[in-house]
């Protein structure tokens, strides 16, 4: 089998730099783990529809859940049962899983640095999908706050997947594979999105009825754990299979510092970070980047319905085509980022500074244009749409693997930081367009809302095009001298240990 995976080009520096390795191994079963991940996140969005699908056949009210429980078996599939929400209570189901997932993102990073990314994402997949499975039981005996607490632990279980991936990539990835191997891990997520949105509607509505939409997606979760335990590994050290040739290749070319075992790294140089300015810049554009991707997301379907009269939740497709878009440009843009370092004099700073401005600014511009389209136009706004959301894959190839330039040793924690305050402007965003807009009919308004998150995006870049590094900073390395490098004592900026 290692034949199999370690084919040799002849006359290159190292066998394994060119070709299919180990490696993109364990990126294709990251690549399946963020997209079960984005999944189970999306899956409850086309599910609650279904499960309140039928007037006629619904059951007691869950805010009052106890005489409907006495008098009903358990069913397992729950297919004839059917529910009544308010709109309050549809809100706290579906956001009741970021609350969860913001809370464990600095620890989900820290602990995949100690304890190693295959462990962490191992537990946290392994738990995400028993809760999927059993989130039909729990709405049927404890009604939608029940669910609103499975999904709540959901959230805990699955805020080490981003954190873990970086603290993987870091490890296995060589620096000029980073975008290469970090967009084939993240698109996963636009792939499960996609699946989910074209196939939860087609399953509700087959015999097994709703709840099979948690049942399979739980058991693919379960299937996804058999093949991580069996094919990978924290580090490409401690991997079976790896060839002596691809160990090399990886071992010299994935950083220009010192990579630590978990045993021999240091403590995270909190101070240090938290006084980085380009950890800085990285923290702000992370923040306005996801605070304009999920204002968009979450607020273009009321957007549409109210100003062209077009429900896009009612049609797959239409749902679909932005993440199916994004998932498209993504690999595009690795293309063309390879074409690029082919080219003597553009650095990797450029690299990542160019596709991050890509990735900002070309968005910027069509939210500004999607304000000022004509109300006949429902057409074209759903274009602009989608290619905003499709631009923004080049961010995999900017800002997003840029943890791991500025930090190997620190990236899961770097990416916890980062992504957790992400979080928290995701869901502060859909807050600010309620104060902006008080009648959904009003272009006016809407239109603020578009020049607001623009702003973002643009802000966001410029910092990042201004203070945005991609060299190892000085406190991720360890002193030279064998004593302090065996007890992992960072560096400071004049070579001498603080």
């Amino acid at each position: 089998m290692t034949t199999a995976l370690t084919m040799v080009k002849p006359g290159g520096k190292y066998a394994n730099e060119k070709f299919f390795g180990v490696r993109h191994v364990q990126c294709i079963l990251c690549f399946f783990c963020l997209a079960m991940s984005y999944a189970w996140r999306v899956n409850l969005s086309v599910a609650v529809v279904a499960m309140s699908d039928n007037s006629n056949n619904t059951a007691q009210n869950n805010t009052d859940h106890s005489e409907e429980a006495d008098g009903s078996e358990f069913d397992f599939f729950n297919s004839e049962r059917y529910y009544s929400f308010t709109k309050d209570q549809r809100a706290y189901m579906l956001g009741s899983f970021f609350y969860g997932y913001v809370v464990t993102q600095v620890p989900g990073g820290y602990f995949a640095q100690i304890y190693g990314a295959k462990t962490m994402l191992m537990y946290g997949l392994g738990i995400a999908a028993l809760i999927t499975i059993l989130s039909p039981l729990s709405l049927q005996l404890g009604g939608w706050f029940a669910l609103c607490c499975m999904r709540f632990a959901m959230g805990l279980s699955q805020g080490a997947v981003h954190p873990a991936t970086h603290a993987l990539l870091a490890k296995w990835s060589p620096a000029q594979e980073r975008g290469l191997l970090g967009t084939l891990c993240y698109s996963g997520a636009q792939f499960g999105t996609v699946v989910m949105l074209a196939t939860s509607g087609y399953i509700a509505d087959s015999f097994m009825g709703w709840p099979s939409i948690f049942y399979l997606g739980g058991a693919c979760g379960f299937l996804w754990m058999i093949f991580w335990y069996v094919f990978s590994a924290s580090t490409p050290e401690e991997h079976r299979l790896i060839s002596p040739e691809e160990l090399k290749y990886i071992t010299e070319s994935r950083s220009d510092g010192k990579m630590q075992s978990a045993e021999k790294l240091a403590p995270t140089p909190w101070k240090s970070i938290f006084t980085s300015l380009p950890f800085l810049s990285l923290l702000v554009v992370h923040c306005t980047h996801m605070f304009g991707f999920w204002l968009l997301l979450t607020q273009i379907p009321t957007y549409m319905k109210a100003i062209y009269g077009k429900d896009i939740k009612e049609s797959a497709l239409s749902s679909a085509l932005p993440y199916m878009v994004m998932l498209l440009m993504s690999f595009f843009f690795v293309w063309l980022s390879k074409v690029l370092q082919k080219k003597e004099g553009l650095s990797l700073s450029f690299n990542r500074k160019i596709f991050n401005t890509i990735g900002h600014w070309v968005p910027m511009v069509s939210l500004i244009a999607l304000g000022y389209v004509p109300q006949d136009n429902s057409a074209l706004a759903i274009t602009l749409l989608t290619v905003t959301v499709g631009i923004s894959a080049a961010t995999y190839l900017g800002f997003q693997v840029n943890h791991i330039d500025l930090s190997p040793n620190y990236a899961g924690t770097l990416m916890g930081l980062t992504n957790g305050a992400a979080n928290v402007m995701s869901g502060i965003a859909p807050i600010i367009v309620g104060w902006i807009v008080h009648d959904e009919k009003n272009v006016h308004e809407w239109r603020l809302v578009f020049l607001l998150a623009a702003a973002f995006y643009f802000v966001g870049n410029l910092l990042f095009v201004i203070f945005g590094r991609t060299e190892v900073q000085w406190w991720d390395s360890p002193r030279d001298n064998k004593e302090d490098a065996e007890q992992g004592t960072p560096l400071a900026p004049n070579g001498q240990v603080k």
